[in-house]
C-alpha cells in the first residue's frame, strides 16, 4: 500500500514532515527566549487538531479562522474577564448549532432529495466535473480536453 508499486507512496514523505515540523519552532524559540509565544507553537497539536475538523467546503474553514481568531486574539486581549466566562459557551452554542442545523437540513432538504443549488455550474458535491479526467499529456478521454 505505501510502497513504490502501491497507491499511497507519497504519504511516507509525511513521516518526515513530522520529524522535522517542530525543529523550525524549537530554533526560533531558542534564538528569540524574549518571544513566549514562539514557544507555545506546538505543530503536532496544530496537525492533530486539523484532522478533526469535519470535512466541509472552504467558506467553512474560512469563518471557522475568523471567528477563533477574533474571539481568541481580540477579545481576549481587550476584554480578559468577558472571554474567561464566556468563551467555553460560545463555544459549545457553536457546535450545537452545528449539530441542529445538520439535523434541520437532513429533514428540511436532503430527506426530500434537495441537496443545495448549484455553484458556478457544478454539483453540489463541491468536486470539478473535470476531475475524472487524466492529467497526463497526449491521453484523450471522452468529454476531457487534451492536455
Amino acid at each position: 500500500m505505501f510502497t513504490k508499486e502501491g497507491i499511497y507512496p507519497e504519504m511516507n514523505w509525511f513521516f518526515l514532515i513530522g520529524l522535522l515540523a517542530p525543529v523550525p519552532g524549537w530554533l526560533l524559540s531558542r534564538k528569540f527566549p524574549e518571544k513566549k509565544w514562539i514557544a507555545v507553537i506546538n505543530i503536532p497539536v496544530i496537525l492533530s487538531g486539523a484532522s478533526q475538523i469535519p470535512p466541509a467546503r472552504s467558506v467553512n474553514y474560512i469563518m471557522w479562522g475568523i471567528v477563533g481568531i477574533f474571539f481568541n486574539v481580540y477579545i481576549y486581549n481587550k476584554f480578559k474577564g468577558w472571554w474567561v466566562r464566556h468563551t467555553y459557551i460560545l463555544s459549545a452554542g457553536l457546535d450545537a448549532e452545528v449539530a441542529f442545523m445538520s439535523v434541520a437540513l437532513y429533514f428540511a432538504l436532503q430527506n426530500y432529495k434537495i441537496f443545495g443549488p448549484q455553484w458556478v455550474g457544478f454539483d453540489a458535491d463541491d468536486h470539478c466535473p473535470l476531475s475524472k479526467c487524466p492529467a497526463a499529456p497526449g491521453i484523450v478521454a471522452a468529454g476531457c480536453p487534451v492536455v
